[in-house]
């Protein structure tokens, strides 16, 4: 059989369109299988940090992320009681080269999804092909697919596949047959989107609250959406529950369970009790991820994004390592060719910086500011918060994780100036 690409890559996420995109700007021969029937703007709202915003900028889209996109202004924490905890600038206004996008997964993946159909053509992107399995041999990989339904598609020969088919992996369940379940944190989050006025700058991620009685993720994701300037506000509720929910991003939720936590969550800057009784769609899922594995490469068959580090999101950061994923492989495909050798040297990389992200975000991902003060003082409000931590204590807690996440602002801002 004659091969139809260098690269067959599993899933048209956010993680492979970006492959496709990096792979295509390296002169290298790809076609990006999708699962579903149709690609459409699906998700909640997630934020694309710096490093990320980075390599997407070296694909020339900016000005279409920026279109889409709030341009986040601050990273902002309060307690339970909507008392002001920490702040810190976010972006480009904090230093970094490159702005903090908050945006609608939905709107990033059709971004990159136009980017790489303009480029490639529409074809670059074959929707309706669910991957079955694989064989490999000494010379390539062949991967076999089915419509969704059951009907038969073609077979798709390739020199190398990187599987980036998400949480449920078909790839990594075949290298990895015994995996056990997925690690539960014990906590459940449940999530919406709503048309609200702006709140604080306007432009502002908000961390409030603690696991251990209830805490609040909230930021804007599209500006303007009406007539009133009303934005499209996005919010994550995660409370601390002894059984998980079902692992399905489109599981809905109910009100009741998690709603009295934040009943009386009416602050001077933010109403968010009314703000979530006025949400139409409630998504509930619970907060996993997988103990990082031994190896994601075997021979010409490959992991990248959440298939190979799936993380609990307490840091902003899955999507922008699965984006991150994506230059590395292709960097090494330029120093060793189209190869197992490439996909050992990606593997190695990556998989060693992503577990510590993993890691990371299990123990102290930037929201320890908030257990930290939580635990402070009992949950009680405080008259001054100076008087239960310094603002250099807490700076340091936020500067722990951007240092193992790859945003020290130096070392990224100093990267940024050497070509890739």
């Amino acid at each position: 059989m004659q091969k139809e690409c260098e690269v067959a890559i599993i899933g048209a996420g956010v993680g492979g369109l970006t492959l496709a995109l990096c792979l295509h700007q390296a002169g290298i021969s790809c076609r990006v299988y999708e699962a579903a029937e149709q690609i459409r703007p699906l998700g909640v709202g997630i934020n694309v940090l710096p490093h990320a915003v980075r390599e997407l900028e070296r694909l020339g889209l900016l000005d279409k992320l920026a279109a889409v996109a709030v341009t986040t202004k601050e990273s902002a924490f309060f307690n339970s009681h909507g008392q002001f905890v920490y702040s810190e600038p976010a972006g480009r206004l904090a230093g970094y080269h490159w702005p903090q996008f908050s945006i609608h997964r939905g709107d990033l993946q059709m971004v990159l999804l136009e980017a790489v159909r303009e480029r490639m053509g529409h074809d670059a992107v074959l929707e309706g092909h669910r991957c079955l399995r694989y064989e490999q041999d000494a010379e390539g990989v062949t991967a076999y697919f089915d419509d969704g339904k059951g009907g038969p598609r073609a077979e798709v020969r390739s020199t190398v596949l990187i599987a980036c088919d998400g949480i449920h992996s078909v790839v990594r369940k075949s290298l990895y047959p015994e995996e056990g379940a997925p690690r539960y944190s014990g906590v459940n989050m449940w999530r919406g989107s709503v048309a609200w006025k702006p709140f604080l700058s306007g432009a502002s991620m908000v961390r409030a609250g603690w696991l251990t009685t209830g805490k609040m993720v909230i930021y804007p994701i599209r500006d303007a959406i009406d007539a009133d300037g009303n934005q499209l506000v996005n919010w994550v509720a995660e409370i601390e529950a002894p059984q998980p929910a079902r692992r399905d991003w489109n599981n809905k939720g109910r009100l009741e369970d998690f709603f009295p936590a934040f009943a009386d969550w009416s602050f001077d800057w933010l109403d968010v009790a009314a703000m979530i009784k006025a949400t139409d769609l409630i998504l509930e899922y619970p907060m996993v991820d997988q103990d990082p594995l031994p190896r994601w490469s075997f021979d010409r068959v490959s992991l990248l994004g959440d298939a190979a580090h799936p993380m609990v999101p307490r840091g902003s950061n899955g999507a922008g390592q699965a984006i991150l994923d994506g230059p590395c492989l292709v960097e090494q495909f330029k120093l060793h060719g189209i190869n197992p050798q490439a996909l050992s040297a990606y593997d190695e990389i990556r998989r060693t910086a992503t577990a510590e992200v993993v890691l990371m975000n299990r123990k102290a991902p930037p929201d320890a500011i908030l257990q930290e003060v939580h635990e402070r003082t009992g949950g009680k409000a405080f008259g001054s918060i100076d008087d239960v931590i310094s603002q250099q204590a807490l700076s340091d807690i936020s500067n722990r994780y951007k240092n193992v996440a790859g945003l020290n602002l130096d070392i990224l801002n100093q990267r940024g100036t050497v070509a890739p």
